[in-house]
């Protein structure tokens, strides 16, 4: 009976530190920065809106080409499951 008395305590307090313990998310960068994968801390970046008239990605347009997020581009195709531009 000691056996399980002193298992079922072990077991309450493994639980509990592991409860009162939470997954630092940041993974000590600090708040509005995250690792990079060199592991340095980088800064997150704002939220992407998209706003009626402003180019969105993947789309063509006409005598300029298709649009990636930061150029146009002449060409593109489908390589191994996405989009590739050129």
């Amino acid at each position: 009976m000691k056996k399980f008395i002193s298992l079922a305590l072990a077991g309450l307090a493994v639980s509990a530190a592991v409860s009162v313990a939470p997954a630092e998310a940041r993974q000590g960068c600090g708040v509005g920065f995250h690792r990079g994968p060199a592991g340095y801390c980088r800064p997150n970046r704002p939220a992407v809106v998209v706003r009626p008239g402003l180019p969105r990605v993947g789309i063509f347009y006409a005598g300029r080409g298709y649009w990636d997020g930061h150029r146009y581009w002449a060409h593109r195709y489908w390589h191994q499951g996405g989009w590739r531009y050129r």
